[in-house]
């Protein structure tokens, strides 16, 4: 699994039928599913992810983790995140999970942080068009790849 994770004051996903999600402070987190995923990846990366300390303390430094400050969460799945761009112009996505492994895996993550956190997790409709627009602050972006776990 590789994620994109936005330290965000405010996120917002709308949909084509003008319905919108939003969250405030917390975390926005893009999140790409492979084939070769699994549960096991999703513990880790929701584990991670939940005590990852990116916001900031008193004393201004990144010292709090999104549970601590009471933050809110949105996961957003995104395949593009396993585009490969190596030969020609145009991304292949031949990494990408199939919808038939990615969303049982994406909705098992969803609940595992959502398990975790004691939070409502927001998210937006897999496979949709989405548009998606956020404050972030900083900015913070970091980027965990479970296949490589630095």
């Amino acid at each position: 699994m590789r994620v994109i994770i936005q330290r965000v004051d405010y996120a917002k996903v709308r949909f084509p039928d003008h319905k919108e999600r939003s969250i405030e402070k917390g975390l926005l987190i893009l999140a790409g599913i492979e084939e070769a995923d699994n549960e096991t990846d999703a513990d880790w990366l929701a584990a991670k992810i939940i005590n990852l300390r990116i916001f900031n303390d008193q004393d201004g430094v990144m010292n709090l983790s999104v549970q601590e400050i009471g933050g809110q969460i949105m996961i957003i799945s995104q395949f593009t995140l396993f585009a490969k761009t190596k030969k020609g112009n145009r991304p292949s996505y031949i990494r990408a999970a199939t919808p038939e492994k990615a969303i049982p895996l994406y909705n098992y993550f969803v609940e595992t942080i959502q398990k975790q956190t004691f939070k409502k997790i927001v998210t937006g409709e897999f496979g949709a068009h989405m548009e998606i627009s956020l404050l972030n602050n900083g900015p913070v972006t970091i980027i965990i790849d479970t296949k490589n776990k630095e």
